[in-house]
């Protein structure tokens, strides 16, 4: 598969001009992601490309180019040395914002602590160059590090249509209150920080919980409360950390009503936006409107989760 590779270097007006002209670009992605390391990425159709294009503080990476291939995928890996790394980055941005004709950002990620000077000014060039984000990946390198005031800066300043998901250490009383309300997808991969209380405050379609410490007394209490209509009503997929559906049903639900489905009963469900998944028997729940939430065994690669899916 032919892919559009972008020189670091300046383009003619000529050549600017045909680009423009070429409406499948349309079917690219965009992600924009800010580490040690800035980056630009570019998906195709299908996600069978991908190019990175890598601007590094190392000098020694400068030029350098990783082509790579499996089974029909190909990866794209091109590094530029910068001594002054947003700034190219930014002009890059933009170019490829305006080559692929683009309003939104189909990945923003960013990680707090590394650029804390010019976080302010990085989300503020994100904001006016895009009219949206449809993820949002925020990460933070160190637990010490309080990164709370520039998170919720994002949170505030660029709309974020689709997920967020964040692996942060959040040490602020009200952070819970800034989370976009119409998000599609809350993930939160550092979630001790949550507690019951701000579990209650979450107002989000899919909420996936890794690491959390809330109690098996305190996800009983969360569990009655929903079935009674008084939180989390627009709730429609939870992912805990809880590993045995036994033990989940034992320990949580031993006073709530529920029916056990036998294992031979297969179901499918719409989970995780788009996707669907066959579920065989599970534990079903009954709100008090008449919807039922079914707990089932959630697999990820090697890891077991409790998933709790509303229909």
């Amino acid at each position: 598969m032919k892919f559009f590779r972008i020189s670091f270097s300046l383009i003619s007006k000529r050549t600017k001009g045909i680009t423009k002209q070429m409406t499948f670009y349309s079917e690219y992605s965009i992600q924009l992601s800010i580490g040690e390391e800035l980056e630009v990425t570019i998906t195709g159709p299908k996600y069978k490309t991908q190019c990175y294009y890598i601007f590094t503080s190392k000098e020694e990476m400068s030029g350098k180019v990783e082509d790579n291939t499996f089974e029909g995928w190909n990866e794209i890996l091109v590094w530029k040395y910068s001594n002054n790394l947003l700034e190219e980055w930014k002009q890059l941005c933009i170019y490829v914002l305006e080559i692929f004709k683009k309003q939104s950002i189909d990945l923003f990620l960013i990680m707090l602590d590394t650029y804390v000077e010019q976080n302010i000014s990085i989300i503020d060039f994100v904001k006016t160059n895009a009219k949206s984000v449809d993820d949002c990946h925020i990460f933070q390198a160190e637990d010490k590090n309080n990164v709370d005031e520039h998170a919720i800066y994002i949170l505030e300043n660029i709309i974020i249509t689709s997920e967020l998901l964040l692996c942060l250490h959040i040490k602020s009383d009200d952070f819970i209150s800034k989370i976009p309300k119409d998000l599609k997808k809350f993930t939160i991969l550092e979630s001790q920080w949550v507690g019951y209380e701000r579990l209650l405050e979450i107002d989000c379609k899919n909420v996936v919980l890794e690491d959390d410490q809330i109690t098996n007394e305190q996800w009983n209490s969360f569990f009655k409360k929903w079935i009674e209509m008084e939180t989390n009503q627009n709730l429609e997929y939870l992912e805990i950390d809880h590993r045995e559906l036994d033990v989940f049903r034992d320990r949580v639900l031993h006073d709530i009503p529920y029916e056990e489905i036998d294992g031979e009963v297969k179901r499918t469900f719409k989970i995780n936006l788009d996707e669907t998944q066959e579920i065989s028997g599970g534990i079903d729940m009954q709100r008090i409107d008449g919807k039922t939430a079914t707990f089932f065994v959630s697999r990820v690669f090697s890891t077991q989760r409790i998933a709790m899916i509303i229909h």
